[in-house]
């Protein structure tokens, strides 16, 4: 399994790998949510997570000690705060990018 982290993969599918090792919260499409360290990705949006808690539509909480999660049946991730200062932001964010002197 490749991470792929090439020129084909846009920012959310880096932001979801540079996720990896830290706590994520996944929302699936049935409204469900798994909140867990996440231990790996894939491009497709595939993730496996240990040491979850797992709260089902009927707002009913469990624990999990590993899940496998299919990247077609996510809705949502909430990342680390910490990652809003990733490299990869600085890119695209304006304000890093000055235009040079005498241009307007």
């Amino acid at each position: 399994m490749s991470k792929g982290l090439g020129k084909g993969v846009g920012i959310p599918v880096k932001l979801l790998h540079e996720s990896e090792g830290h706590v994520v919260t996944i929302e699936l499409k049935t409204g469900e949510t798994y909140r867990g360290q996440l231990v790996e990705t894939e491009d497709n949006w595939n993730c496996q997570m240990t040491d979850i808690t797992h709260v089902g539509r009927d707002g009913k909480e469990s624990r999990m000690e590993h899940v496998y999660i299919r990247g077609s049946k996510v809705r949502m991730v909430i990342v680390p705060d910490m990652l809003k200062h990733a490299p990869m932001f600085k890119r695209i964010d304006p304000k890093f990018n000055p235009k040079p002197a005498g241009k307007k």
